[in-house]
């Protein structure tokens, strides 16, 4: 069997160093990408956090060409940052290599030390443990501190509902929560019926982070689940606009009724589908 290259330590280690360069090149003040020397931290977050849902995106479709390229993509973001970082004077990709590392072991003593979990939940809770006491280490004395204000907003209020659960603030079960989720339905209709735009971002605010809390009493990932709920639109919608195209019509000549009943249609016909497999 022939031996890939790839997979050896070092062939990784100087494909990293090849990379590294690359992005030392396109930041040459003298040589460099006029584009790339313009950017900064700020300026690259947005891209950062699009080629994250990009490697979502790939593994959602189980496309592993797609993912192995976006995995470069994520990668570069990180090469970018640690380029800039470095001409700043702040760090090095190999001071964040090394972070990673140290807390990766540092968080797995079941691993790389002596500590013996019995199972997952043991795991879990060892691993919250050593982040809190990595948070004091920092500083920060929230339990919350340390949630990033950069995650999409649902998956953020999940993870500030774990922590605060962690310490009893939690409802009991599901049905709890959907007994808030009316509460607060009704507190937007008074809003909306009062008219005050403000009031009523924050009743649907509030009506959208009792959504995410029932989410995780029924350990379903919101965002999947939305991720889910738009593509089933876009099939839906696809249908209404095949069939009025095979009718020799637009979208915007046929009536809401119409597009409703075509709509049923691609209903029906997903449920027949799925009943047959």
């Amino acid at each position: 069997m022939s031996e890939n290259n790839s997979d050896r330590p070092s062939a990784g280690a100087e494909k990293i160093d090849a990379l590294l360069q690359v992005m030392a090149n396109l930041r040459d003040p003298e040589s460099g990408c006029p584009w790339d020397l313009e950017q900064d931290f700020q300026s690259i977050a947005s891209y950062t956090v699009e080629e994250a849902y990009e490697v979502a995106d790939a593994i959602e479709r189980r496309d592993m060409l797609a993912l192995k390229d976006e995995l470069g993509d994520l990668l570069f973001q990180t090469v970018f940052h640690a380029q800039i970082a470095q001409e700043a004077g702040l760090f090095g990709f190999g001071d964040v290599a090394d972070a990673i590392t140290d807390k990766m072991i540092r968080r797995h003593p079941h691993v790389f030390a002596d500590a013996d979990f019995r199972n997952a939940e043991e795991q879990t809770n060892a691993w919250e443990t050593q982040k809190a006491e990595e948070r004091a280490k920092k500083g920060e004395d929230s339990l919350l501190a340390d949630v990033p204000l950069g995650l999409p907003g649902l998956t953020r209020a999940v993870k500030l509902q774990k922590r605060a659960g962690r310490v009893g603030f939690d409802w009991a079960n599901a049905q709890d929560v959907l007994d808030k989720i009316a509460e607060e339905t009704t507190e937007l209709k008074d809003a909306m019926h009062g008219g005050d735009q403000k009031d009523i971002q924050e009743e649907f605010g509030d009506l959208l982070f009792v959504l995410a809390n029932l989410s995780r009493h029924l350990n379903v990932d919101p965002e999947a689940a939305i991720r889910q709920a738009n593509e089933k639109f876009m099939r839906r919608f696809g249908h209404i606009e095949k069939t009025l195209k095979s009718a020799g019509r637009t979208a915007e000549e046929a009536s809401l009724a119409e597009m409703e009943e075509i709509w049923i249609d691609a209903k029906n016909l997903e449920k027949s589908g799925r009943e047959k497999s």
